[in-house]
């Protein structure tokens, strides 16, 4: 029952699919983490699923990547794009690290969060515009959940910027062993299934993660003092980003090799 109720928290604070309603408490939230991987295993279904009809059935490319992304913002509801924006406006502001904290804890968007935003999703559609064979899209799909083991994984060993907030309050609610296990597990596993379907786009998956991991931490690190859950949210968008690029990267040059 209490990884039913952990799965059931993870959903609810992560996507915006239907949940039965409880009152949490604070053991409730224990495994929830565990969960998180399997929002963007939803996601990967979803989005693999639909790329796989429209290439079948020649659906023009424009529907092809626009519904393929879109997929992720409807199940999340922008959740993690709201990170990115808020990450976005506080370093974009060239202020010190005490004021970059102070905007990343603001509701209001500014210029910068909107510029950048618009860029992420010109990169990112044209990436995935370019997948067509079905082992690369089927290995796309894996990036959801990758993004989100690797950000879970994060939230317990990457060092905050402050001792409070939603991030704090995930962190220290969740069994850090259990967690930790389940998803590092959960990470070799998608890592060796993809591989399995296809090696290439496999490795330009896994270089798009090791980069995205490295670039997150020393951003955070150098910037803010630490990781935030806007940060870590900021983190699922940048991640699924660059492994969408390397696995372009992987399919555009095992064809023209």
């Amino acid at each position: 029952m209490k990884f039913l109720k952990s799965c059931i928290v993870a959903f609810s604070t992560y996507s915006r699919i239907p949940m039965p309603y409880f009152d949490w408490k604070k053991e409730d939230t224990k495994y929830s983490l565990c969960f998180f991987p399997a929002v963007g295993i939803v996601i990967g279904l979803i989005t693999s699923s639909w790329m796989l009809f429209a290439d079948r059935f020649g659906i023009n490319v424009f529907a092809y990547t626009l519904v393929a992304a879109a997929v992720s913002l409807i199940i999340t509801g922008g959740f993690h794009v709201d990170g990115f924006m808020d990450t976005m406006d506080a370093l974009k502001s060239y202020k010190d690290r005490d004021e970059k904290l102070k905007i990343l804890s603001d509701p209001h968007i500014g210029a910068f969060s909107v510029i950048m935003v618009i860029l992420y999703y010109m990169l990112y559609l044209s990436a995935i515009s370019t997948i067509r064979d079905s082992g690369s899209i089927i290995v796309l799909g894996f990036t959801f959940p990758l993004s989100r083991a690797m950000s879970g994984l994060s939230l317990l060993y990457f060092r905050p910027a402050k001792k409070c907030g939603s991030l704090e309050m995930t962190r220290e609610a969740a069994d850090k062993k259990t967690v930790s296990v389940f998803l590092f597990g959960m990470m070799i596993l998608l890592l060796g299934i993809s591989f399995f379907i296809s090696h290439g786009a496999a490795a330009g998956m896994a270089v798009g993660a090791c980069i995205s991991i490295y670039y997150y931490r020393y951003i955070s690190y150098k910037e803010f003092g630490g990781i935030t859950g806007d940060i870590a949210g900021f983190f699922v968008c940048v991640a699924e980003l660059f492994m969408a690029v390397g696995i372009t990267v992987s399919e555009t040059l095992t064809a023209l090799l």
